[in-house]
């Protein structure tokens, strides 16, 4: 209980910190937010009415009595209203926050068993063709960048071929339509996938190298037992600590890929929402998407330092010391 506790501080003073940390920037940057919420009327504003129109949006008032001001709310629950959409911006993140735990909690789930897969497939294969085209090719695709890799798929398949959608999560009027959700997601998932896959699969293989050649490896091939027990039974049980270790980083990682993804197919999730409050200006949606952003990938990383403590209790021992 005193380990959890110590946890839950540091979580929510992480958060408190990320809080600042964001307000700030966010108002430091150029723009103005009043076009964001008024549009061109902003231009034709005299300075009472702009000096009003501050007031009613509480931009009127120092930063560090704005940010009293947002906290004092946020704590009771109340984040403010979007200036864009003219509405709670809870509201706002609630109809796009699914289908983007939809993208990249699928996405992450393909990309981590495929890299297993892949990495102790290409361990058992090492030195041979198959293992070394399977290199060559991961190190290319993972120097793709995202968006290019977007928009070559978009090219071939939507405008060439017209096989699959080029942006969007549905059709319009086809919402629950689960096969137009499917053909959706199979570019921005390919993606993701294709994007980050060999990264995690070439330390499983490398860690899975290691593995091989330590002794009780050279013991258990002497003893008789088939190289595929080995390296499923032995090695993969003590690469898998580590693996979960690598996952709990990844969050971040997948999580921004999946925004830029997001992005190039106009899929609407929390990274568009992202960009376009950041570039309107709209900072009580922009706090809450990054606020939900950093709250995600903390809990992430407290969930999987939990998972590797049950399955390598040494690492627990070590933690509790």
């Amino acid at each position: 209980m005193k380990i959890f506790f110590k946890k839950i501080m540091y979580y929510i003073v992480s958060i408190f910190i990320l809080s600042i940390a964001v307000f700030y920037i966010s108002r430091f940057a150029p723009g103005d937010p009043l076009i964001s919420y008024y549009g061109e009327r902003v231009e034709k504003m005299g300075p009472q009415e702009r000096e009003w129109a501050e007031k009613k949006l509480g931009l009127d008032a120092p930063l560090s009595m704005q940010y009293i001001r947002w906290l004092e709310k946020a704590v009771h629950g109340d984040f403010g209203i979007s200036y864009k959409y003219k509405r709670d911006v809870k509201e706002v993140v609630a109809g796009r926050i699914g289908n983007t735990l939809l993208l990249g909690g699928m996405g992450f789930l393909l990309i981590f068993a495929l890299a297993l897969a892949l990495g102790v497939w290409c361990a058992w294969q090492e030195g041979k063709p198959a293992d070394r085209i399977a290199c060559r090719l991961g190190v290319v695709t993972g120097c793709i960048p995202e968006f290019w890799l977007a928009l070559m798929l978009i090219l071939i398949f939507s405008v060439q071929l017209k096989w699959l959608p080029s942006g969007g999560a549905y059709t319009v009027w086809q919402e629950g339509g689960l096969a137009d959700r499917i053909r959706h997601l199979i570019l921005p998932l390919t993606v993701v996938t294709i994007s980050h896959v060999w990264y995690y699969a070439y330390m499983v293989r490398n860690r899975m190298l290691d593995e091989l050649g330590a002794d009780y490896v050279l013991m258990a091939r002497a003893k008789g037992l088939k190289e595929g027990r080995v390296l499923l039974k032995h090695c993969l049980r003590n690469v898998l600590p580590s693996y979960f270790s690598m996952m709990a980083i990844s969050v971040s990682h997948i999580l921004g890929g999946t925004y830029v993804v997001e992005m190039v197919f106009s899929y609407p999730g929390l990274g568009t929402l992202a960009y376009e409050s950041a570039r309107y200006k709209d900072y009580n949606l922009l706090m809450l998407v990054c606020m939900l952003s950093g709250m995600l990938v903390m809990a992430g990383n407290m969930a999987a330092q939990a998972v590797n403590g049950r399955v390598d209790p040494r690492m627990r021992g070590e933690r509790d010391a």
